[in-house]
């Protein structure tokens, strides 16, 4: 079943590893996640209140959030938390289980591995629009959210990608060993850059 959204979104996260979003015939299981809270991180685009554009982060919890990045793509993301607070889990990169021909036409040359690896890749994929911003993810709605068929083995966590403020919050959950995960890029504008690849560690609930 999916884990309880009202949870502290970090705890969240991690949980909703292997979970799978479906839209029409593409279903996308998730390999990598990042949590981005509310009021508490500056790195959450709900960090300086409620806005038009930020308004389903604030719930209800299992909503799908979708903003435009980089003049170029859609991010999804997964509401969390009690109605009225708001957090949210980025949908960071995938595995497309069903649906590969479709998302392959979607997707130009992209070889199967990258299909869904990466946040506007993946809603590529899926075929996410605006309209679909604020579909009920555990509903009978058109994007729906399935849970795990099981519990991934090896859980990993380190720094998010891309923010230039919190760059260090160990927030990214991702499946170990998994070939479906996006590369760590840390922001150049992020303060005290780290050489080399981010430390991992394993995630235990």
């Amino acid at each position: 079943m999916i884990p309880d959204l009202c949870r502290p979104v970090e705890q969240i996260a991690p949980r909703l590893l292997g979970a799978v979003l479906r839209h029409g015939p593409v279903a996308v299981r998730l390999t990598e996640l990042e949590a981005y809270d509310g009021a508490t991180d500056p790195a959450s685009h709900a960090y300086r209140g409620r806005t038009a554009r930020n308004a389903v982060m604030f719930g209800p919890p299992g909503h799908l959030y979708l903003y435009f990045t980089y003049g170029m793509h859609w991010a999804g993301n997964v509401s969390c938390g009690p109605d009225g607070v708001a957090s949210g889990v980025l949908m960071r990169a995938g595995e497309v289980i069903d649906g590969v021909e479709v998302a392959r036409s979607r997707r130009g040359r992209a070889h199967d591995r990258d299909l869904a690896r990466g946040p506007g890749r993946l809603t590529q994929a899926l075929g996410l629009h605006p309209q679909h911003k604020g579909c009920d993810l555990l509903g009978d709605g058109p994007v729906r959210l399935e849970p795990p068929a099981q519990v991934a083995e090896m859980i990993m966590v380190g720094p998010r990608v891309g923010v230039s403020v919190e760059a260090d919050r160990p927030w990214r959950f991702w499946i170990g060993g998994s070939s479906f995960v996006s590369d760590y890029k840390r922001s150049p504008r992020a303060a005290h850059a780290i050489v080399g690849a981010p430390i991992a560690e394993r995630w235990e609930p």
